[in-house]
């Protein structure tokens, strides 16, 4: 039975949370079921984590795990809620869970709606679990649109700044990108099966059928990877994000940034590159070329703002190209390295995100010209936001140092000119990074205080400090203990690189 799968509960906490936020009637209430349901999926994926390690320790060398139960949905089309996690899915889910749990805390004082805004969250999160849980093309596809769905009213109704046109041009350009990622999907569904056999959406049974013909992949993988390449924030489809950032509340820009990127990254591998690794071996050039342009764009672009949502989202656009670049070199480290990057940026601007978030709510302006000498007066942002900065810019220790010299080490094994070249143009943007995020850090927390009226505000209280100490130590516990989360995923990704050996 499909209610016996331990995945599943990753969809229902979140509906029941739902449930409980309908009922609500003050803010007390709203907390207490937010906190409580944070807290139940941070502890299932803990769980997650030990069962599956057991899993694989008693000798359990399935491709995907807790597959057992799937429940058909349409039989005419043979479209089944299949469920199933390999090393990949598992660390997605634990960044998932920990993102949501800090994210409550850093909203803990919302308004107005409280409730509301709560409820969409609970929904956003649904279809992010539900995406990364599910084997099956057309239910990841379908939670993969729940996630996206309730950006929309999550900026429009909660966002600041010129937050409808931010709206309207995220929802425009993501269901654009979802119309390639569909098409894509009903081709692959097409020819999912060899002749005379039963077509399936199960992404298991495609890869072994092997059925989808070349000539095909030549069309299908591109739409694919264009479609989860537009949430991945590709160039030239990135334009939505910077905005998109700028305008959100703070949980949804950590939830956006910090997890519903990566669902464009790990649809990429997990469909695009994993079902048509022909037609991935012969395009993959011209989609390292678009995502080479990613990693450096978004790193100058970064520079020259004076936003600080504006900087950390140009900042995502390089960190998530850098994810792309690197499942483009198609082979087993730069793969284990995109994954460790998507683990990593996802905690490190979801913190940066936080703290920029608080930092607003205190001086109202996000404008760095306008903010100075922060460190004496909320020293514990100010430490906090010095720590993403170094985890961001690769400082030895933490998660970003880990997450990308596993990337250049990968894509510098390929022994021809081009990918060399384009591994070295990567490369610099370790400088730039370097360069707009000490430029910041400087202008904004050192030298001289340059508004009287900031002197009087005040550090993070409890709530803030929670949601933030809990990303540090996530961003410490990878960047310290690099080889548990990398053996995790060098298991799983080994089996698709295969293909490409």
């Amino acid at each position: 039975m499909i209610w016996s799968n331990i995945l599943i509960y990753f969809v229902i906490i979140p509906l029941l949370m739902l449930g409980g936020l309908a009922l609500c009637k003050n803010i007390k209430q709203v907390r207490t079921v937010a906190t409580v349901g944070a807290s139940a999926l941070m502890v299932l994926a803990i769980y997650l984590v030990i069962a599956f390690l057991g899993e694989r320790a008693a000798g359990n060398d399935a491709e995907m795990l807790f597959t057992q139960g799937a429940l058909t949905w349409f039989e005419p089309l043979n479209i089944k809620l299949a469920l199933g996690v390999d090393g990949i899915s598992v660390v997605m889910i634990v960044l998932s869970a920990f993102i949501v749990f800090a994210g409550v805390f850093a909203s803990w004082k919302m308004d107005p709606l409280p409730k509301e805004f709560f409820m969409w969250f609970c929904l956003l999160s649904t279809g992010v679990f539900g995406f990364f849980i599910s084997i099956d093309m057309f239910t990841m596809f379908m939670f993969y649109e729940v996630a996206l769905i309730p950006m929309y009213l999550l900026i429009g109704v909660w966002g600041s700044g010129n937050k409808m046109y931010s709206a309207m041009k995220l929802t425009l350009m993501l269901m654009g990108g979802s119309a390639f990622l569909m098409l894509g999907i009903l081709g692959i569904y097409y020819h999912s099966a060899p002749e005379g056999g039963q077509l399936t959406m199960n992404i298991l049974e495609i890869a072994q059928n092997n059925a989808v013909p070349h000539s095909w992949q030549y069309f299908l993988f591109p739409m694919t990877f264009v479609g989860f390449g537009v949430l991945g924030a590709m160039f030239p489809f990135h334009t939505w994000s910077p905005d998109g950032h700028a305008s959100a509340p703070t949980a949804v820009s950590m939830l956006h940034a910090g997890v519903l990127m990566k669902l464009g990254g790990y649809g990429c591998f997990r469909i695009a590159i994993f079902l048509m690794p022909f037609a991935a071996n012969e395009l993959a050039w011209i989609f390292l070329t678009l995502t080479g342009i990613s990693v450096v764009y978004g790193a100058f672009s970064a520079c020259v703002q004076t936003d600080l949502k504006y900087i950390n989202a140009y900042s995502s656009v390089s960190h998530c190209g850098m994810v792309l670049f690197a499942i483009l070199m198609l082979n087993t480290t730069a793969m284990t390295g995109a994954v460790l990057q998507m683990l990593s940026h996802g905690l490190m601007t979801a913190l940066f995100f936080a703290l920029i978030g608080m930092i607003y709510g205190r001086t109202h302006t996000r404008d760095i010209r306008k903010m100075g000498g922060l460190m004496q007066i909320m020293p514990f942002l100010g430490v906090g936001y010095v720590i993403a900065g170094l985890a961001s810019l690769g400082l030895p220790g933490l998660s970003g140092f880990v997450a990308e010299m596993t990337i250049f080490v990968g894509s510098f094994q390929h022994a021809d000119m081009f990918h060399r070249v384009f591994t070295i143009v990567a490369c610099c943007s370790i400088v730039i990074t370097a360069v707009y995020i000490l430029r910041v850090v400087g202008k904004l927390l050192f030298g001289a205080v340059q508004d009287e009226h900031h002197k009087t505000l005040t550090d993070a209280e409890w709530h803030e400090r929670l949601s933030t100490v809990t990303l540090i130590l996530a961003v410490a516990a990878i960047g310290c203990f690099p080889n548990f989360f990398s053996s995790i995923i060098t298991e799983a990704a080994e089996p698709i690189m295969e293909l490409f050996a």
